[in-house]
């Protein structure tokens, strides 16, 4: 927002120092904060210290005042500027509330869907998230981590980053074998339906389940299935790969209606091989113990690190010397790393998993790798439905993913018929489907990652509160006023009337973006995001109450109705790191 302003002051500073015997000088600058008028401040303490370390006898703090009055007296400042004060050695440039106005609201409108973005980083980052197993259904339980592992990716990627989306899918162990016994002797030849594929399919996996849980024979069944796979029968892994594929198809459906993608997939299968492998060069090494057939292959963490039940033992293979999560992950971490030179590597899983993560980095360090430190776990707590009944999905009682956006576009219908009844079906539906979608995403990314959430249609679906359809409301708004304009907006033009306190506070929360996005990418937090797109919302609608726009005069209404453009493109753009779309009218 003011480089070009301190590009320009920096070079009158320049002359002025100089002058003073001072040859080169780096200036550092922070905003001051928000309180009626906006400015930039910067320290001359550093020049000061670094006279003192030339040898020229001199108190610090006296020095760096004189320096700051003596810059602040002799600089020539353009009209965009309303004062310019030395304060015990800061110099501090406020800005004319006006010419600071138009430069905000001129930014957002020349940048449109770029506004807020932040310069290219030159890191590449991978967020591994989703992580589904096949053969299973999606259910509630696996929309949070979806929806904060693809906020996160788009603000890391808004922020300047190079950023990998990649999923990590479960398509072997006992739940895929389970359900093929299941399908192959009660089920054969049936094919998943056109719509609903996942709850087909988590159906008939809750009823393998249930057939392996009441029989002991099955039991031995499914273990002599398994020992077939094992041996690579032609018959089941044929079965398998075509299986596999429904499950791939029918996540496919929920992506898609999620507006989720990725760019990367990775398999269980792939890596558990090399798993295997990676584990006896840790035998080898010393660094692991087989403890076979008695036990298993483990690696003692806090025993070679000398500490005490910090890290604990990683266990890498069972006895009988089929794998487990962390066999596959040591290698896992190892292709990412060689396949994309990645910067950082972030896993996006529960936070229950924390600890065998931190197991699974400090082996990698152990290991010699020296990205290890460059992997991080993005905890996050479970969803709850209302009860606190946790969600699992081998139980039948188990919310559906499927059903909960059907369910969220019925109701979302509701707050539609009674916005704007007139419309047509097809457009309604339409308008739902955003509402839905975005009143699911936000409920989950407004609360810290950490706390467990309990889903609740009251508040999600709330047109009064901090919600998306509140926010999402806000846009339509002001949207709805650039349409009586026929959506010609005014050019910028110089303002010379004084500004109302509700446009100084909208103008305000409209040049924060780009801070909240560097906030929010820095921290890993999409609720920074969240919270600023409710704050811009209420401001919006402040002003929308406050403010007239169509019939206010002249230099009032063209500033205005371009306060209104810029205040619609801020929303569209905060949402949409959210995965939130803003429909039209609503």
């Amino acid at each position: 927002m003011f480089e070009t302003y301190k590009t320009q002051i920096e070079e009158q500073l320049t002359v002025i120092l100089q002058k003073e015997g001072i040859q080169s000088a780096v200036f550092q600058w922070s905003e001051i904060p928000f309180s009626g008028h906006w400015g930039i401040s910067t320290s001359f303490f550093q020049i000061a210290a670094q006279e003192a370390k030339s040898g020229k006898k001199i108190n610090v703090p006296q020095r760096a005042a004189e320096l700051a009055s003596l810059c602040a007296s002799a600089l020539k400042l353009s009209e965009d500027f309303e004062k310019c004060e030395a304060v015990k050695g800061y110099l501090n440039l406020y800005f004319q509330t006006q010419s600071f106005s138009r430069m905000v609201v001129d930014r957002v409108l020349e940048e449109k869907t770029n506004y807020g973005s932040l310069p290219a980083t030159h890191q590449k980052v991978m967020v591994e998230f989703s992580q589904p197993n096949t053969h299973k259904a999606f259910h509630v339980g696996h929309l949070r981590n979806m929806v904060l592992g693809a906020a996160v990716s788009n603000i890391l990627e808004f922020s300047g980053d190079e950023v990998i989306r990649a999923n990590y899918l479960g398509d072997i162990g006992l739940h895929v074998i389970t359900w093929l016994w299941n399908y192959e002797k009660f089920h054969a030849g049936e094919k998943p339906p056109a719509e609903k594929m996942t709850n087909w399919i988590g159906s008939l996996y809750a009823e393998a389940v249930k057939r392996r849980e009441e029989s002991k024979d099955n039991e031995e069944a499914i273990r002599n299935y398994f020992r077939a796979w094992d041996a690579h029968d032609p018959e089941i892994v044929a079965l398998w790969k075509e299986t596999r594929q429904w499950s791939l198809d029918a996540f496919d459906q929920i992506y898609s209606a999620l507006g989720i993608h990725f760019d990367k997939l990775y398999f269980e299968s792939e890596v558990e091989h090399e798993g295997k492998t990676f584990v006896e060069s840790l035998i080898q090494k010393g660094l692991a113990k087989d403890e076979r057939p008695q036990g298993a292959v483990i690696i003692d963490l806090d025993a070679i690190l000398g500490t005490k039940e910090e890290y604990r033992v990683l266990v890498l293979l069972r006895s009988d010397g089929t794998s487990l999560y962390a066999t596959k992950d040591i290698p896992l971490a190892i292709k990412k790393f060689d396949e994309f030179h990645l910067n950082r590597s972030i896993y996006v899983v529960d936070v229950r998993q924390s600890l065998y993560l931190k197991q699974i980095f400090k082996v990698l360090e152990l290991m010699g790798y020296t990205w290890a430190n460059q992997c991080y776990h993005l905890a996050y707590e479970i969803v709850n439905l209302p009860g606190n009944v946790t969600l699992a999905s081998r139980e039948g009682t188990v919310v559906l993913l499927e059903d909960l956006l059907q369910e969220a576009e019925k109701r979302a219908m509701l707050v539609v018929d009674q916005k704007n009844p007139e419309l047509d079906l097809e457009i309604k539906q339409r308008i739902a489907k955003m509402i839905a979608i975005g009143s699911i995403k936000y409920s989950l990314l407004t609360r810290d990652n950490t706390r467990i959430v309990t889903f609740d249609w009251e508040s999600a679906l709330d047109v009064n509160g901090q919600a998306a359809p509140y926010i999402q409301y806000a846009a339509v708004r002001a949207n709805s006023i650039l349409r009586k304009e026929n959506f010609c907006v005014p050019e910028s033009m110089g303002i010379t009337s004084e500004l109302e306190a509700k446009e100084i506070e909208l103008v305000d929360l409209i040049s924060r973006f780009p801070q909240e996005v560097g906030k929010a990418s820095r921290e890993l937090r999409p609720l920074q995001v969240a919270n600023y797109a409710y704050e811009l919302a209420k401001a919006f609608n402040d002003f929308y109450t406050n403010c007239p726009v169509l019939s206010a005069e002249n230099e009032v209404r063209s500033f205005r109705l371009r306060l209104v453009a810029a205040t619609k493109q801020t929303i569209i753009n905060s949402l949409g790191l959210l995965g939130i779309e803003v429909p039209e009218i609503m």
